[in-house]
């Protein structure tokens, strides 16, 4: 009895255990419904070598292909479609069909992987962006300031085969089919590895590539430039553009053919011969924009005249060279008229000066009213000066205005002369040196006494610096005369203005109150070298480094 009450437990837990496995066995096999395939991911991050794009993705078991996309513009549009069978893809010029990527240009990337039935195909999945390498080329990408309104530089390094040809493009013209202009590379440019293309628009946008070969054959390279804004609108009607012309003699007829009041435009770095007729209208020359080359040069063999009778509103010259061959006996203009002519104003704006006679001398009935000379050097100029005014008698050959700022005169034998009255003269940050030869004159108004012999409005030195004369005999004297003849009802007003240890006055001759500082020291030990006309300060601890002289020669 014990023994069977033992065992049934056992006995009932294997039947139990067998009905369970029967039971089990009776119920369906259970079937999943199929999926999208997974969004296809990377293996290894998109990859550029040059102008290809290596797509490399896992492996989806499932997948029998692959369908991939490139774009430009984030998928807004499709530029390549591919299908592939595997998960690793290469595009370059095979898989385009013999067109290829483009160099140094971003792109995006998707894929989609496929099954068997398209409606288990994955959804797109963005892979992301890869740009590809520039193309292997010694072409330097252009700095801001390779770049002008009209004009660019272009820079490679000097390896490998000469650079024979530039060509223009549109900056819209990706693949570089058709040439907008093309110049021919000399040999100085080819060993410099630099060359100015210019005959380009403001503001707007190339590409420029260079070329080796007999005929430019071979691509070397090619980069984005973007011109500037124009310093003047060479399309203005009011002006003319000479940007491109190196004909020394072409502006006698420019200027006879120009309208009252036009702007003429020169190229850097170009001599021009002076207007040999004589001028009856308002004109304007100034400098293209440059690299920092030379500015352009206006050349005399003698001087410029004006129409007797004339009545002109104004000559300016902005960013030039003016330049005489003779020294002795040149100058800018030199007008002796008989009937009345008015020059309203004469101005030379960040401008050279030198080898003249006279920068302007006026005789008769000749009459400026305002001369300006602003941001410039003046230097190695005769007897007559900065502007001779040389008749006697009222109602003769007079100025008006006298404005001189930010500027250098150096090596002058003479400043300024007249016979007659002024309204005003203003000398503020400049820089004088061997300024004038002791046997010259600074000021000298030879009118008639207490008549025409005056400044009404008086005169204003500021801000400025003196040296000694122009030693032109060698004789060791270095006072000058400052006032000549005349002024003897002017008004002075010197402020802020020095004057070296080695400038003088010659007895009686002096400035009334100049100058108001002394610097102790001579020119040589202020000026780092002020015979080469080089106004760099030499002594860094001169008192009115920062604000005496033309600012051109501050540190800061």
């Amino acid at each position: 009895m014990k023994l069977i009450m033992s065992t049934l437990p056992k006995v009932l837990f294997l039947l139990l255990g067998g009905a369970l496995v029967f039971l089990a066995g009776c119920e369906k096999e259970e079937i999943y419904e199929e999926t999208r395939l997974f969004r296809p991911v990377l293996n290894e991050p998109l990859e550029a070598e040059l102008n290809t794009i290596i797509v490399n993705m896992g492996n989806i078991r499932r997948a029998n292909s692959y369908t991939i996309e490139v774009s430009r513009d984030s998928f807004a549009s499709v530029l390549y479609t591919f299908e592939s069978d595997t998960n690793y893809f290469i595009i370059n010029e095979e898989t385009l069909n013999g067109e290829s990527l483009l160099y140094a240009t971003l792109y995006q990337v998707r894929a989609t992987a496929h099954a068997d039935e398209e409606v288990f195909d994955s959804r797109p999945s963005e892979l992301g962006d890869v740009r590809t390498e520039r193309f292997p080329s010694p072409l330097l990408p252009p700095s801001e300031g390779d770049l002008l309104d009209g004009r660019v530089r272009v820079r490679w390094q000097v390896v490998g085969a000469p650079v024979t040809y530039i060509r223009v493009f549109a900056g819209t013209d990706e693949r570089l089919t058709t040439p907008l202009d093309e110049f021919e590379v000399d040999e100085m440019a080819q060993d410099s590895g630099v060359f100015v293309v210019n005959r380009l628009s403001p503001l707007t946008s190339y590409q420029i590539a260079i070329y080796s070969g007999p005929n430019g054959e071979t691509l070397r390279g090619w980069e984005y430039y973007t011109t500037t804004e124009a310093a003047i609108d060479l399309t203005d009607p009011n002006v003319i553009d000479l940007s491109n012309s190196n004909d020394p003699d072409t502006l006698t007829a420019v200027v006879n053919a120009a309208t009252d009041g036009q702007v003429i435009v020169l190229q850097k770095g170009v001599q021009y011969n002076f207007p040999a007729d004589d001028l009856d209208k308002s004109i304007t020359f100034r400098s293209s924009s440059g690299f920092g080359e030379q500015k352009p040069v206006l050349y005399t063999t003698g001087n410029w005249n004006i129409v007797p009778g004339s009545t002109i509103d104004h000559v300016r010259f902005i960013d030039v060279e003016l330049r005489g061959e003779d020294y002795g006996g040149d100058y800018v203009f030199n007008p002796n008229v008989s009937d009345r002519t008015v020059l309203g104003e004469l101005s030379f704006e960040n401008c050279i000066i030198s080898n003249f006679r006279g920068i302007i001398r006026i005789r008769t009935q000749m009459f400026l009213g305002d001369y300006i000379i602003n941001n410039s050097i003046v230097h190695t100029i005769g007897g007559y000066g900065a502007i001779t005014a040389d008749t006697d008698g009222v109602g003769n050959a007079a100025f008006d205005n006298i404005r001189f700022t930010n500027s250098t005169f150096a090596k002058m034998e003479a400043f300024i002369t007249t016979r007659q009255n002024a309204q005003s003269v203003v000398i503020d940050n400049c820089t004088m040196n061997e300024f004038v030869n002791p046997d010259g004159l600074v000021f000298r108004w030879r009118g008639e006494d207490g008549i025409l012999s005056n400044v009404i409005n008086g005169i204003t030195i500021t801000n400025s610096i003196w040296g000694p004369a122009w030693d032109l005999g060698e004789t060791g004297e270095y006072a000058v005369r400052g006032i000549y003849d005349g002024l003897e009802n002017t008004t002075f007003t010197i402020t802020n203005t020095y004057a070296t240890e080695n400038f003088a006055f010659v007895e009686g001759k002096e400035i009334p109150g100049f100058p108001n500082q002394r610097y102790n020291g001579t020119a040589e030990e202020l000026w780092v070298a002020p015979y080469d006309l080089n106004f760099n300060f030499e002594d860094t601890g001169f008192a009115g480094i920062n604000d005496a002289g033309d600012p051109r020669w501050r540190p800061f």
